[in-house]
């Protein structure tokens, strides 16, 4: 009732001339469920987590925030999304990394920097790479070793094409002087069941594979972060091993371009004071993720700078399209 009264008065004032309609229309906003397009398929830490942040965001602002799950296309999919979507704060999106390597990769007719409104950034995912528990591999020397021995035949998969998970194994791998065969898969749960399966030898993920851990079934052989993780403690960091890699893959939630400024300050604020709950801090720790904010201004910015980092990645491992 009192976001109706809030809406029939700045409809009336508008009416009257005495705010502009866009400011009327933010003043109500949001007046229906706001739709939050993620990258990833259901039951992945990307999902869970997620889920858990529209939770907190929907009581929040008053109306249900309804997760859409679009996986595929390396999780570039929801910033497609917003590309046809209406400028109103009714759809809002994850940007995962990958976004800001796309055009170098893919040909598409929008621009990441251009064409989409950054809200703000949420947090950034646990990397490693695991191996089946009955794997030869015990250590991180095995599985180069055997790589070494056996050019092209050890096989790893990932959540996708060009994934951060994809392109930094390959990076790892041109350090370490070895060639991988790489299996895209569109999310984290049929990653995991194929290497747990032994279909793959190895997969490269998020902390989506540490319920495997914990039962038994994988072994983790490195770690991506700056520290051990805390749930492996006995898993050595890139840096350990002697490769100068920290990826730790960023993401938050994108607008389309022209969403009222007052519209994104609002999703803005809610989506912050969601991320600050202990109920999504905690669904963050089941996968060793950390709260990460970044406020409008800083993510825009940090999306400037990632763009022109990709495009030295992409360059090194000649994944660029032909022009």
């Amino acid at each position: 009732m009192l976001r109706r009264s809030s809406f029939l008065r700045a409809a009336t004032l508008a009416a009257c001339g005495l705010v502009s309609p866009l400011a009327a229309f933010a003043q109500a906003f949001p007046t229906k469920p706001i739709k939050l397009v993620i990258a990833f398929p259901a039951g992945g830490p990307t999902d869970i987590t997620m889920r858990q942040l529209a939770d907190n965001a929907s009581r929040i602002l008053g109306q249900p925030v309804i997760i859409d799950n679009k996986p595929g296309a390396g999780g570039t999919l929801p910033a497609q999304a917003l590309q046809t979507s209406q400028p109103d704060g009714y759809t809002v999106a994850q940007i995962p990394l990958g976004v800001f390597r796309l055009g170098y990769t893919t040909k598409i007719n929008w621009d990441p920097l251009k064409d989409i409104t950054y809200v703000l950034n949420v947090t950034g995912y646990a990397f490693g790479i695991v191996v089946p528990a009955n794997s030869p591999f015990k250590t991180w020397a095995d599985f180069v070793a055997y790589a070494k021995a056996n050019p092209g035949k050890l096989t790893y998969g990932s959540t996708g094409n060009l994934t951060s998970p994809h392109l930094t194994t390959e990076i790892i791998a041109q350090k370490a002087g070895i060639e991988l065969q790489h299996v895209p898969y569109k999310g984290s749960a049929d990653l995991m069941l194929a290497v747990v399966s032994g279909q793959l030898m190895a997969a490269a993920d998020s902390t989506g594979f540490a319920p495997q851990v914990e039962a038994g079934k994988l072994r983790v052989l490195n770690t991506w972060g700056d520290k051990r993780l805390a749930k492996f403690p006995d898993a050595p960091t890139l840096k350990e091993l002697g490769y100068d890699i920290v990826q730790n893959s960023p993401f938050g939630i994108g607008a389309p371009k022209g969403t009222p400024p007052e519209v994104v300050k609002k999703l803005h604020d809610a989506f912050k004071q969601a991320m600050e709950e202990p109920s999504y801090v905690a669904s963050l720790g089941r996968y060793d993720m950390l709260p990460n904010y970044m406020s409008s201004a800083t993510y825009t910015k940090f999306a400037q700078d990632t763009v022109v980092r990709e495009k030295v990645i992409i360059d090194k491992l000649g994944l660029a399209k032909e022009k």
